[in-house]
C-alpha cells in the first residue's frame, strides 16, 4: 500500500466537519492556500458525505478519512472515495479492508509493541498518536532509533509552533494537524499559506 503521496504533502490537515455546508469552503481554501491533502475524520454524522463531496468537487485534493475505527467505517469511507485511511490505533479489520481495496492505511501507534505488530502486517509508515501526550519529539526519537526504516506521521498536539521540530527529523514523513482547519474558508486559506511559508514545504 503505497504512501509515497505523503512525501510531497508533508502537512496533513485533520478536518472535523459537523455541518456539510462547511466542507467545500474549507477544503477549497486548503487548496487555495497550497495544501492539496485533507484527512476528514469519521467521527461526525456528515463525515461520509463530506468525503464524497470533497472527492467529487475538489479533484486536485487527495482526500482521506481519519478516525476510522472498524471495518464498516472503512468500507463506507472507501466507497465514498477516500484515497487513504487513518486510524487512532492499529486495527487488523481496518487493515484487511484497506488491503482488499488497495487503499493505503496509516494506523496509529504509541508503543514499541504496536510498531512491531504493524511491521508484522507489512506496514512501515505509521501515525504516532497522540504525539504530544506521549512525549512528543523525544519519545518519537527513542522509538525511531529502535525501528530503522519506519516512517512516522505525528498527530495530536502538533501545532505551527512545533511542527518544524518534527518535520526536520529524517524519520518523520509528514505531520497531521487540526490547527489548519479552523474558522471560515478565508481563515483556513490564511492558515494554510502561513504554514507553508513558515515551514518551507
Amino acid at each position: 500500500m503505497n504512501v509515497e503521496f505523503l512525501k510531497n504533502n508533508r502537512l496533513v490537515p485533520v478536518a472535523v466537519f459537523k455541518r456539510i455546508e462547511d466542507v467545500l469552503p474549507s477544503v477549497k481554501a486548503l487548496s487555495s492556500g497550497g495544501i492539496n491533502i485533507a484527512e476528514i475524520t469519521f467521527r461526525t454524522d456528515c463525515a461520509e458525505e463530506a468525503v464524497r463531496l470533497s472527492v467529487r468537487e475538489c479533484k486536485e485534493m487527495i482526500v482521506g478519512a481519519g478516525t476510522v475505527l472498524n471495518a464498516g467505517q472503512c468500507e463506507r469511507a472507501i466507497v465514498a472515495g477516500a484515497k487513504f485511511i487513518v486510524s487512532p490505533g492499529l486495527s487488523k479489520s481496518v487493515f484487511e479492508v484497506c488491503e482488499k481495496h488497495g487503499v493505503p492505511y496509516i494506523p496509529g501507534v504509541a508503543t514499541a509493541s504496536e510498531i512491531m505488530t504493524a511491521l508484522d502486517m507489512g506496514m512501515t509508515t505509521l501515525k504516532f498518536f497522540p504525539a504530544g501526550a506521549m512525549g512528543g519529539v523525544k519519545t518519537l526519537g527513542a522509538l525511531a532509533a529502535a525501528f530503522p526504516g519506519v516512517e512516522f506521521m505525528p498527530t495530536g498536539g502538533v501545532t505551527l509552533e512545533n511542527a518544524a521540530e518534527y518535520l526536520e527529523k529524517p524519520y518523520v514523513v509528514a505531520v497531521g494537524g487540526s490547527w489548519l482547519v479552523k474558522g471560515d474558508g478565508e481563515n483556513v486559506e490564511k492558515l494554510a499559506r502561513e504554514a507553508k511559508e513558515r515551514l518551507k514545504i
